[in-house]
């Protein structure tokens, strides 16, 4: 399922908007935390919703500020553009020069052109684009 060395435990007050988290097994940023006051028997909960890096679905989450979350183990790499298709495109990894094929979301349609620096973010065995310099 997820390799160890990939996820970390953190604690649950670390979580903070714009930080990543592990939701349900997939990597998310953190776009919204509510927290709710202790109550006569129980401690603080906190409800973090969170994006999917990979699939922009909308993920929710309730736990107790004392518990431990998940959070997945994100690089972040500079590669450049090699050749670009209709839906995917052809990247090279500045530092280790290996070559793959990633998709192309609608945030980056017609950004991409041979040559071009993007950055690419990496957890959980999937890569995808996050910024194009």
């Amino acid at each position: 399922m997820v390799d160890e060395g990939e996820v970390q435990h953190e604690s649950a007050r670390d979580i903070k908007i714009g930080r990543y988290v592990l939701i349900d097994g997939i990597a998310c940023r953190v776009v919204e935390i509510e927290t709710s006051k202790p109550g006569k028997h129980g401690a603080a909960k906190m409800r973090v919703t969170a994006m999917g890096i990979f699939d922009g679905q909308k993920k929710s989450m309730i736990l107790p500020t004392t518990a431990d979350a998940d959070v997945p183990v994100i690089k972040k790499r500079k590669a450049q553009v090699v050749s670009v298709a209709e839906t995917s495109a052809q990247i090279m990894d500045s530092e280790t020069y290996e070559v793959y094929d990633i998709p192309i979301t609608e945030e980056f349609q017609g950004k991409l052109t041979a040559g071009k620096e993007v950055e690419v973010i990496e957890a959980m065995g999937r890569r995808a684009l996050s910024r194009v310099y």
